[in-house]
């Protein structure tokens, strides 16, 4: 059995990869919005741009999923998912 050192490279590599999928996950959401709101300026678009909120809307819901499974990944490995407030780093 390993001694597990929060703060180690591991611990880092793991936040390091779910701040990435945050990232990528608030870019896509702006990039729907954009484009739904890009197509309600022709009626004949509104249809594909209502769709593109409705992604976008539930994706907004993926931000949470995304910071408990950080937390949980953290946990099971020993690191501290949830012992510390992390509100500046907590995407």
């Amino acid at each position: 059995m390993a001694l597990h050192v929060p703060g180690t490279s591991e611990e880092v590599v793991l936040r390091d990869r779910y701040e990435v999928a945050s990232i990528a996950n608030d870019l896509l959401i702006a990039l729907w919005f954009l484009i739904g709101s890009i197509l309600f300026f022709q009626e004949s678009t509104a249809y594909a741009g209502t769709w593109l909120f409705v992604i976008g809307s539930a994706q907004l819901g993926i931000r949470p999923a995304i910071r408990l499974a950080r937390r949980v990944h953290l946990r099971r490995r020993g690191g501290q998912g949830g012992q510390r407030h992390e509100s500046g780093d907590d995407f």
